[in-house]
């Protein structure tokens, strides 16, 4: 026979009202929490989520929505927060949406019939819209990667200074006299895509380096795009003589191209790629790379998600964590002709 409460009560020798604050998440003092626990272990114990979710209208599951389960940051991050989440007693739910906003407002959709506690979205869509059914019930949203401008006081947000870093990248290949720098970046009208966009032109400007359009191109986060894009951007008459990839696939597809292409980094290119991955170190390794604060951006999405499902009246942040660039040696200097 499965057991109760009240058998935990016995086993522990404290009140009911104690261990339903317990279970219901409230402040309990440490040394009952760990006799509660234990009983819980000895008695094997498995609390009625239904039951309890009916009585305090909360299902302990936060909703996570994000474009793509096949992109390795993306992954690595949501793995990060359910870590932390789950230390807390929350479950996770997640839905890719393919980089479809139709699909992406109906996750959100599902994810309240559910009735998710909160929501966590890497926002595809940049008006925000597929968010207003959570925001309009009152259910707290936290953005990862990505914020949207018309949410600012609405949600939070946990993101990198994408156009500092992006900056310090392009300044590190100007510094190696190089002038004409390809730029891979993803998709229009996301807002990392025009924050590192911003970095590149940022850079070249305090350069006083004119833009060349015919060196920035537009992949779609993918091995597949930054491949095709380094193929063309190498072909042109007039190529780049070093890449800077602002994803890791982009940076992945880019390094296989260039191996087909027999172009040696960083002897005929520089190249400076993004985030720092194991399968980056395990194939080319050494690998100038800006590094992502993965770890940090996981702790505080669900730390923030915490605070505002504890305390509703709490306001929301956006929150930027510095990157940082690490050396490698694919960066040469650029030999004069």
């Amino acid at each position: 026979m499965a057991a109760t409460m009240k058998d935990i009560a016995r086993c522990t020798g404290l009140g009911l009202a104690t261990i339903s604050k317990y279970f219901n998440g409230g402040n309990v003092r440490p040394e009952n929490r760990a006799r509660i626990e234990a009983a819980v272990a000895k008695l094997d114990y498995s609390p009625n989520a239904a039951a309890r979710s009916l009585k305090t209208r909360h299902t302990r599951t936060i909703g996570v929505v994000l474009p793509e389960l096949c992109n390795t940051f993306m992954t690595t991050i949501i793995a990060h927060i359910e870590d932390a989440l789950r230390r807390s007693d929350y479950g996770v739910i997640v839905c890719d949406f393919r980089s479809d906003e139709a699909r992406e407002k109906e996750a959100v959709s599902f994810l309240l019939h559910k009735q998710v506690d909160g929501i966590i979205s890497l926002p595809m869509c940049s008006s925000g819209a597929h968010l207003s059914p959570a925001l309009e019930r009152g259910v707290p949203v936290v953005l990862v990667d990505r914020m949207v401008e018309s949410l600012y006081g609405r949600v939070s947000a946990v993101i990198i200074d994408n156009r500092n870093i992006s900056r310090r990248a392009v300044e590190t290949l100007l510094a190696a006299g190089h002038r004409r720098i390809g730029l891979i970046l993803g998709e229009k009208g996301i807002y990392t895509t025009s924050e590192r966009y911003k970095g590149y032109t940022d850079a070249l400007r305090a350069a006083g380096i004119a833009e060349d359009p015919a060196l920035i191109d537009h992949g779609d986060y993918t091995m597949q795009g930054g491949y095709l894009i380094a193929k063309s951007m190498l072909a042109m008459d007039n190529p780049p003589t070093a890449l800077f990839c602002t994803n890791y696939e982009m940076t992945l597809g880019a390094r296989i191209a260039l191996n087909e292409m027999h172009v040696r980094i960083p002897q005929d290119l520089s190249l400076i790629g993004f985030d720092d991955m194991d399968m980056t170190n395990a194939i080319f390794p050494n690998t100038t790379l800006v590094t992502q604060p993965m770890a940090a951006i996981s702790d505080c999405a669900a730390e923030r998600m915490l605070s505002l499902l504890s305390d509703p009246e709490t306001v929301h942040q956006v929150i930027t964590l510095p990157a940082a660039l690490k050396k490698g040696d694919t960066v040469a200097a650029q030999r004069c002709e």
